[in-house]
């Protein structure tokens, strides 16, 4: 499980690991990310039998992509994907033959890019900013997500406070002129519950099937 370490020293974050084998029982291994900018929202996937990851790195005003040189412990830089904005919680999926990326620039405003090599050639959505002047569904939540032959994007519910829940939508149409989406239910979720780790919201969820097991990586706010 990769996630974000904030350095209290510095107030900067950095990526760390931990590992299990069980799902319950997490042992933190090492940071293995520490860039002189704040990294954050580690977000990790595979292709062609290659291990990825891009994390935010909004005061870099880039996303950027890294690959795995020995997994989990050892990543190395492969380049920026996108430049010159303060990119939010980028999130990527391989959708009928291209790639698709989801990112945030601020609370409420979500943009749509594509391209067919992961590497390089992204293009924006011709109908960016496919939301705008919306802190309820606008900000990534977590994995992109394709089920059954349907497409599921998660994201953030910023109002009335940052992080405080998380909507599932269901992503009817996408094409490079196309983006539909419905809600799949008014009930969030995931959400705060009045007290403990999460007592003030939850704003992230990762789902992983292993077999016919699905686990849930989530975060909470206490406070």
């Amino acid at each position: 499980m990769f996630f974000e370490v904030l350095n209290k020293a510095t107030n900067q974050g950095d990526i760390g690991y931990a590992e299990s084998v069980d799902g319950k029982m997490w042992d933190y291994k090492k940071i293995i990310l520490d860039e002189a900018f704040h990294l954050s929202y580690p977000y990790v996937f595979e292709w062609k039998n290659e291990s990825y990851m891009i994390p935010e790195s909004f005061e870099d005003l880039s996303v950027r992509l890294y690959k795995a040189k020995n997994f989990p412990a050892e990543w190395e830089y492969i380049g920026n994907l996108l430049s010159g904005y303060p990119y939010v919680d980028p999130s990527i999926v391989r959708y009928q033959d291209k790639w698709w990326m989801f990112v945030a620039t601020g609370s409420s405003v979500l943009n749509l890019y594509y391209s067919d090599d992961l590497r390089k050639g992204w293009q924006p959505h011709s109908l960016n900013p496919i939301i705008k002047n919306n802190k309820n569904i606008s900000r990534p939540a977590g994995r992109v997500m394709v089920y059954d032959d349907k497409l599921f994007r998660l994201t953030q519910d910023g109002e009335p406070i940052y992080g405080f829940q998380v909507f599932a939508f269901e992503i009817t149409q996408l094409t490079k002129e196309i983006y539909k989406e419905r809600i799949v239910s008014n009930t969030p979720i995931v959400t705060g519950t009045g007290q403990g780790w999460n007592a003030a919201g939850m704003h992230h969820v990762d789902p992983l099937q292993i077999g016919n097991i699905w686990m849930y990586a989530v975060d909470g706010r206490s406070q």
